[in-house]
C-alpha cells in the first residue's frame, strides 16, 4: 500500500446555519451555503494549505454538502488537485429533514446529557452511526492507496463531528475520550502526518473535560439515579 504522507482534514467555513439556525426549517441541510465570512475563513486556510502541500499533489474527497464544495472551491488548490471524489460518507451527521430549530435545541440538550456518541436524533443519526460510515470509508481509502500512482497526499473536506470520528477510528480512541473533545472551528485544519508506518495528529482537538485516549466508561463520573 502506498499510504500518503499526509491525510489532511478541513472543516467547512462558517455557514448560514452557524449564524441563523432558523434556516434549517426552510432550506435542506445539504443546500446551506457558506457566508461571506466563511469564504474568507477558507481563503485564509487555503493559503496555509498550499504552503503545507509545498507543490505536491493531493487527492480530494469532499462531502456532497454545498458548504463543503464551496469550501473546496475557496481553498483554491488549482493544479495541486490530482482528482476530486464526492464522498457521501463524509457528510454531516443527519439530524432530520427540514428541521425545527426549537426541537433540535431540545434534542441537543438531551444529547449533552446522554452523550454525543450514542444519542440518536429523532429521524436522524447518532455519533456511532457516523463512526460506522467513517469506518466503511476508510476501507475505500485503503483500496485507493493500493492503486499505482496515488497522489502523495489525501484531503478530506468535511464537517467537525466527522473529523473527530475519523480520528477516533484511526487512532482507536475510546468513546469516553471522544466525548471529551470539542469540534474544530470553521475552516480549521487537522493533519495526520506519516512517520514510517505510523501517523501522528499535528494538532490536538480542544478538550472540555479531562480524559485520555484509553479512558473507558469505568472512568466516567458515577451517575446519580
Amino acid at each position: 500500500m502506498s499510504a500518503p504522507q499526509q491525510i489532511i482534514m478541513v472543516r467547512h467555513g462558517q455557514s448560514a446555519a452557524n449564524i441563523d439556525q432558523t434556516i434549517y426549517n426552510r432550506v435542506p441541510d445539504y443546500r446551506i451555503p457558506l457566508t461571506a465570512l466563511g469564504r474568507e475563513q477558507v481563503a485564509a486556510a487555503g493559503e496555509n494549505l498550499r504552503r503545507q502541500l509545498d507543490g505536491r499533489k493531493v487527492c480530494v474527497y469532499v462531502s456532497p454538502y454545498l458548504r463543503a464544495y464551496q469550501t473546496l472551491e475557496e481553498l483554491r488548490l488549482g493544479d495541486l488537485v490530482d482528482r476530486v471524489i464526492e464522498e457521501p460518507r463524509l457528510r454531516e451527521q443527519d439530524w432530520a429533514n427540514f428541521q425545527d430549530p426549537a426541537e433540535i435545541a431540545d434534542q441537543k440538550e438531551l444529547r449533552n446529557a446522554y452523550g454525543h456518541f450514542f444519542y440518536r436524533f429523532r429521524d436522524g443519526e447518532s455519533g456511532s452511526d457516523v463512526y460506522d460510515r467513517v469506518s466503511s470509508f476508510m476501507e475505500t481509502l485503503y483500496r485507493h492507496w493500493a492503486k499505482p500512482g496515488y497522489a502523495p497526499n489525501t484531503l478530506l473536506v468535511t464537517h467537525g463531528l466527522t473529523m473527530r470520528l475519523f480520528c477516533m477510528r484511526w487512532f482507536h480512541w475510546s468513546v469516553e475520550y471522544f466525548e471529551s473533545l470539542n469540534n474544530p472551528g470553521n475552516a480549521e485544519i487537522r493533519t495526520l502526518v506519516r512517520h514510517g508506518d505510523a501517523y501522528t495528529l499535528d494538532t490536538s482537538f480542544d478538550q472540555w473535560a479531562p480524559a485520555d485516549p484509553s479512558s473507558t466508561v469505568l472512568d466516567a463520573p458515577e451517575l446519580r439515579w
